[in-house]
């Protein structure tokens, strides 16, 4: 039963989750944490920043990890196959079919459109997941400085998320194990 359920929610999700990782956020946000509790919202940033740190695609990558979670081995595979069908499927299609059409304006237009949408999308899951992430005074400036540095420098997200958990893990440590700022 957990296998058809996974392969059910992940082919939902790779059907429409539209732009990526990122934009899959919002989908799988309220998919894997809202609707079937397999994940907390917390565990799914955390998915998220090892998926971002992890070679490959982070929507597959996080699929296999609650997968992996939910199901074992076989419930990885099953979810990770469940999101990327879908995409390799539209993909296909698109790729023989767009060329003919991609130059006629009302394609473009679509495109535009399409693209906004999904920025509104990730927009609305990181204000969502932000308020349960930025918990206290740590939180906020790490948000802040990484947001900063994210814009102002090239580096990778790997390393904003090494250089973060280090500080949080060092923060927690001189605290004497305790949460609160």
């Amino acid at each position: 039963m957990i296998y058809w359920q996974l392969i059910c929610v992940y082919l939902k999700i790779g059907v429409f989750g539209f732009g990526g990782g990122y934009a899959m956020l919002p989908i799988l946000q309220r998919e894997v944490a809202e609707n079937k509790k397999w994940t907390t919202e917390e565990e799914l940033m955390d998915y998220y920043a090892i998926g971002q740190c992890t070679p490959g695609v982070i929507a597959v990558n996080v699929a296999t990890f609650i997968g992996y979670k939910i199901a074992g081995i076989i419930g990885g595979i099953i979810a990770t196959l469940g999101v990327i069908t879908p995409s390799v499927i539209i993909i296909t299609l698109i790729a023989a079919f767009l060329t003919n059409f991609a130059d006629l304006p009302i394609v473009i237009h679509a495109f535009n459109g399409v693209r906004v949408c999904v920025c509104v999308l990730i927009l609305n899951a990181i204000i969502k997941l932000g308020k349960k992430s930025i918990v206290d005074k740590l939180t906020f400036a790490i948000f802040i400085a990484v947001s900063i540095l994210s814009i102002v420098t090239s580096l990778s997200p790997i390393i904003y998320i090494i250089i973060s958990g280090v500080i949080g893990a060092l923060i927690y440590k001189f605290r004497g194990g305790k949460e609160e700022c």
